[in-house]
């Protein structure tokens, strides 16, 4: 959603919707962050703090058109006077005054051209016209007039050193703008509230100082590319979300006023022309904030004044269907309370949701919660992510990347530029989270940031931006990200499961498990027609299991620890029903080569095993060892008979009767694939269960 400020257009996934319109917020300075008010000749657009918080740092700062009214000696240096300009350029000047303070810029820059015309050394002419460029965000123009005044007559010039200094650093000239804000601040003339003011920049200045000698960057080119006029249009476009494939976008627009969901698919590498979303989704109250789930199946998004809402912004969700996505529904009182609830971000797997509130007991004024989805279907209460994550600021926008460890927020308590700033956090566990990290300049600049996704690839991301070649306001834009801030790259694998005698759909539950640790990495539940997707972030090596009551569990595996495939994976998985005859591989039981120990990954799996058998208290099964056909085939026997007899040691561990288990070993003489080949001898070594009475 957006709020305007000061007729800039600043995006915000946070809505700032009162009465259903946009908000039109003005400033205030806090006590101490003024000038002093005594040179009526001279105006310009200058930055100030805003919401000090435990006396030493300022969580945000704006623009404020003033009068500037600074105090300060005239030096004998001093040439210039604006009391001898011109007096046809001092008239123009003066109407310039009054467009610029109606907020009319374009009339104020032309005046001011005028004026300059007429008097080529018209000194406040540069520093004024340097004020509205600023406020424009036209950062080198802004510091090139400032260059001239301050050419012209430093002594005269030099109260503006600090609105210079917010020029220079606005084009990510920080070195510079450090020496001008001290040049500002070595002034003895200055009052508190401008000492502070300039403390406050040189604070900024020095951490974008140290963030650049910590993260030295080489050959990263920051290049928003428009993503064009099939996404983009006159009117605001922003808040994008992708489903897995990066196929598919649903983003807002927002036209007169009324803020509604639009659908792009990419096709054959060309974004078609957007649509609004088609069903019951989009309404005639505000749509904002959205977040399409990995799959495209589910939308979770932000209603504000809703008649049955919990408060003045509330999360909903709607589902996709044959007539489009389903009539929104609200998420209930448990998420939603009577404060504010928005920004929401799935997990890949669709067990967690992240969102932003100003609910009570949080850090500050809005805080990251994220809610987990109960055996039930329903959701939890809402958990603070912690000090890591959250500030005494606010923090809003996230979004949890596909490789479910990496989330992107905003925040204006964290260090930064000067306002609110793009971060990341990773997560350490349920639990807890990594101190979060600020993504840097320039994708942080000294203006707001909105908010980030980031594509499955972990290279490409998507924002709105109201850049230079916008087709009207806020357009989205994508680039490369830099290489230090990307999340892991994520791959997927999708399909169905289905009854392998009636080829009929089966609702099974997938779980996701790094071989490493036995960690869950996720559990999903397939649709009703047995289709899943599961995503599969590189690095690491996975378990892939697939369960249903009254059938045999499904084991597979992934390696991506070492794999660069850029592939994505299609398994459809057919669930044996059990009964005597029923076989399956164990793919995920390991031993060392040439040995019968157990390998600790192997846990897992077994545990499985044990759990199939306590659920199924009359079912007997037999283990079979298979080795390839390396070595002597007496000694593959005897290892594959091992193997097996291994595999019944840790279940009579778990106290399974003996009765129930055979084992037995077959050597190389049961190949299901070339010997011939590495890969085909992996599948000959392996471990099948069958069923031998249930």
């Amino acid at each position: 959603m957006l709020h305007n400020t000061n007729s800039t257009l600043i995006l915000h996934c946070q809505p700032e919707l009162v009465e259903g319109g946009l908000t039109n917020k003005t400033s205030s300075f806090p006590n101490g962050t003024g000038f002093d008010k005594l040179n009526l000749t001279t105006f310009i657009r200058a930055y100030f703090m805003s919401n000090w918080y435990k006396n030493y740092f300022i969580r945000k700062s704006i623009f404020s058109l003033i009068i500037f009214h600074f105090s300060f000696l005239i030096s004998t240096a001093q040439w210039y006077d604006p009391e001898k300009v011109n007096k046809k350029a001092g008239e123009i000047y003066g109407q310039a005054y009054e467009e610029a303070t109606a907020g009319n810029y374009t009339a104020a820059l032309k005046h001011l051209d005028e004026a300059l015309a007429l008097d080529p050394k018209f000194v406040d002419v540069f520093l004024s016209r340097a004020g509205i460029f600023a406020e424009q965000k036209k950062y080198a123009a802004s510091v090139a007039d400032f260059e001239s005044g301050l050419k012209l007559d430093s002594v005269y010039s030099k109260t503006y050193l600090l609105p210079y200094s917010i020029s220079l650093a606005g084009i990510g000239k920080f070195q510079q703008a450090l020496h001008a804000v001290n040049d500002f601040l070595a002034n003895p003339t200055l009052n508190p509230q401008s000492i502070k003011a300039g403390n406050y920049r040189k604070s900024v200045y020095t951490f974008a100082l140290d963030y650049e000698k910590k993260h030295p960057v080489k050959d990263y080119v920051f290049a928003p590319v428009n993503m064009g006029g099939n996404i983009n249009t006159k009117d605001l476009e922003y808040f994008p979300s992708l489903t897995i494939d990066g196929t598919k976008m649903i983003f807002n627009r927002r036209i007169a006023g009324d803020e509604d969901f639009y659908e792009s698919n990419l096709i054959d590498g060309t974004w078609g022309k957007a649509a609004p979303l088609g069903g019951k989704v989009n309404t005639n109250l505000n749509e904002g904030a959205q977040n399409i789930s990995q799959d495209g199946q589910l939308l979770i998004f932000t209603g504000c004044n809703y008649p049955e809402g919990e408060g003045s912004c509330d999360l909903y969700f709607s589902v996709k269907t044959n007539n489009g996505w389903s009539e929104p529904q609200n998420l209930g009182p448990v998420l939603n309370t009577d404060f504010w609830e928005s920004s929401p971000s799935l997990s890949p797997d669709k067990r967690d949701l992240y969102f932003s509130s100003s609910r009570a007991g949080g850090f500050g004024g809005r805080d990251i919660w994220v809610t987990h989805r109960l055996p039930t279907g329903k959701w939890s209460r809402p958990e603070n992510l912690g000090e890591a994550v959250n500030t005494s600021g606010d923090e809003g926008c996230p979004f949890m990347h596909a490789d479910n460890e990496t989330l992107y927020f905003n925040s204006n308590g964290h260090p930064g530029y000067g306002m609110t700033d793009l971060f990341l956090s990773k997560k350490v566990n349920d639990s807890s989270w990594m101190v979060a990290e600020n993504l840097g300049y320039p994708i942080n600049t000294i203006d707001d940031q909105g908010s980030l996704i980031v594509s499955a690839d972990g290279k490409t991301a998507y924002y709105a931006s109201d850049g230079a070649d916008s087709r009207g306001g806020l357009d989205i834009y994508s680039f490369q990200l830099r290489e230090d801030v990307r999340p892991l790259k994520t791959l997927w694998v999708k399909g169905k499961v289905f009854d392998k005698k009636t080829n009929a759909g089966l609702p099974s539950a997938v779980e996701l498990t790094d071989i490493k640790n036995g960690n869950l990495i996720s559990k999903i539940q397939t649709d009703e027609e047995g289709n899943y997707l599961v995503t599969l972030p590189v690095g690491k090596d996975y378990a892939f299991n697939v369960n249903r009551k009254g059938y045999l569990f499904y084991s597979d595996n992934f390696s991506l620890q070492k794999n660069n495939t850029d592939s994505a994976f299609v398994v459809n998985i057919p669930l044996q029903p059990i009964e005597k005859g029923a076989t399956i591989v164990l793919k995920n039981i390991f031993f060392e080569t040439g040995k019968f120990d157990l390998r600790n990954e192997s846990k897992s799996e077994l545990d499985k095993l044990v759990i199939l058998l306590q659920e199924n208290p009359n079912l007997k099964i037999q283990i079979d060892g298979h080795t390839d056909n390396v070595g002597q085939e007496k000694d593959n026997l005897l290892l594959s008979a091992n193997r097996a007899k291994a595999v019944v040691g840790y279940l009579l561990s778990r106290s399974i009767n003996t009765q129930r288990l055979t084992y037995k070993g077959f050597g190389s003489s049961r190949p299901v694939a070339d010997n011939t080949t590495e890969p085909g001898k992996a599948l000959n070594r392996r471990t099948e269960l069958s069923i031998t009475g249930n």
